[in-house]
Order: C-alpha cells, then sequence, then structure tokens
C-alpha cells in the first residue's frame, strides 16, 4: 500500500500574531476573573457567618420549645452543646445536645459569636459575629453581622 505524501501549505498554520492575540485575550479574561475571585473570601465567610447565625437561631428555638426558656447569658451557646451547670439547670437536656458539634464553632473570622439575652433592640435573643476584625461596628468585612438582620431563608 503506497500512501501519498501530505503537503501542508502556509496558510493552514496559525501565525505569530494571532497566537500572540489570543494569548492576550486569554490574560485580560483572566485577569478579569481573577479580580472577582479576589473578592469572593470575603462574601463567603459573611454568608458562612449568617448560615452558622441560622443554624444557632433555630438550635435555640429547639431549646427554647423544650426547656420552656432561652439559655442565660450567663450559660452562653455553650448551652447548645452541653448541659448547663450554672445558672438554671435543666432536667431534661437531650443527650446529644442541640448542635451536631461537640465544640462550639467560631465565626469564619476564628472569634467567639457573642450571645445577648436580650438583644440590644430588644429582641428576646441576639447572636453577633463582629466581622473580620473582631470589633464592634465597621464597614465591609468588618461589619456586625446580627441575627436580628439575618435571613437566608
Amino acid at each position: 500500500m503506497k500512501t501519498k505524501p501530505v503537503l501542508i501549505s502556509a496558510k493552514s498554520a496559525f501565525t505569530l500574531i494571532e497566537i500572540l492575540v489570543v494569548i492576550s485575550i486569554m490574560i485580560i479574561l483572566v485577569g478579569i476573573v481573577g479580580i472577582n475571585v479576589l473578592n469572593k473570601p470575603g462574601e463567603a465567610r459573611v454568608t458562612a457567618a449568617k448560615a452558622q447565625i441560622e443554624i444557632f437561631k433555630t438550635a435555640l428555638q429547639i431549646y427554647y420549645t423544650e426547656q420552656g426558656r432561652y439559655p442565660s447569658q450567663e450559660q452562653g451557646l455553650e448551652a447548645l452543646i452541653e448541659k448547663p451547670t450554672r445558672g438554671p439547670v435543666t432536667s431534661h437536656y437531650p443527650k446529644g445536645g442541640y448542635l451536631d458539634t461537640r465544640t462550639l464553632p467560631l465565626d469564619p473570622w476564628d472569634h467567639e459569636y457573642v450571645y445577648l439575652i436580650p438583644g440590644r433592640q430588644g429582641e428576646r435573643i441576639e447572636i453577633i459575629s463582629y466581622g473580620n476584625d473582631g470589633e464592634p461596628g465597621g464597614t465591609e468585612w468588618a461589619a456586625d453581622i446580627s441575627s436580628s438582620d439575618v435571613s437566608l431563608f
């Protein structure tokens, strides 16, 4: 069997200018996507804090339903993971607690959540993350995230 040699014409290959244009377009697109992705970690942490606060709110509602009251300020959110030993002690605390964890989660910036009873604006309870700076107040990623303002659903 004889095969015919295949001739490649100069017109079927990419020119250097075409390759450079494609690379330039790719660099521009990567730059745009890269800038947008760099802003997402802050958004993701805020969303995670809001979700965690919603979980706390749900667990506190179950606690309230079963115990007839919320944990005291002194007992704090720890009352959701282990039976309180100070303040009003409950007689029928569930074996596994009210959260699926044995340690109290920290906010996405590794700060403790703040539990207030009553809340700052008269709410029955309030759970707060002080954002990435861990201090009250702030803007953008350092802004406070409060259960009074959080509603994911």
